[in-house]
């Protein structure tokens, strides 16, 4: 899906948010500045979490609590983790179950938290603000996962 604008990155982020559940995990992938914490704080948004959402990379991990009945949702930017032991010492898997669990930069490494996954790649095109969001199901849970959420 190509997406013109932040505000739009906001608003897919948003919608895909009606979709998520506890347990979910989402991994974000891209070039710096293609928008990956932009679309956190649509889903964010959309599940009602308390904010506000900045890119965690030096905290390396924060948890949003609903401010409803919702998930917490866990926000975690894995771009200055070394390996897999360092993504075992947040230890993730102890809050899976109750949260949506967000990764930036995560390929490679938090697959393994997980057999179902939803799996996001965010590129920029040449030449203006306009992003492609590439949705990949993994899992039973994605299975049927269209490349875009259904629109508002």
């Amino acid at each position: 899906m190509r997406l013109e604008t932040p505000e739009d990155m906001r608003a897919y982020g948003a919608r895909l948010a009606a979709r998520l559940r506890p347990g979910d995990l989402l991994v974000l992938s891209g070039p710096l500045g293609a928008g990956k914490t932009t679309l956190v704080q649509g889903i964010a948004e959309g599940l009602k979490v308390r904010g506000p959402i900045t890119s965690p990379t030096f905290v390396i991990a924060r948890v949003h609590p609903s401010l409803r009945q919702g998930p917490p949702l866990v926000h975690v930017d894995a771009y200055r983790l070394g390996g897999d032991l360092e993504v075992d010492d947040l230890d993730l898997d102890a809050s899976l179950e109750e949260s949506v669990t967000v990764v930036e930069w995560g390929e490679g490494l938090v697959e393994g938290l997980a057999d179902d996954r939803l799996e996001i790649r965010i590129d920029r095109e040449a030449g203006d603000e306009a992003r492609v969001v590439t949705l990949r199901g993994v899992g039973g849970r994605w299975a049927d996962t269209p490349s875009e959420p259904p629109e508002e």
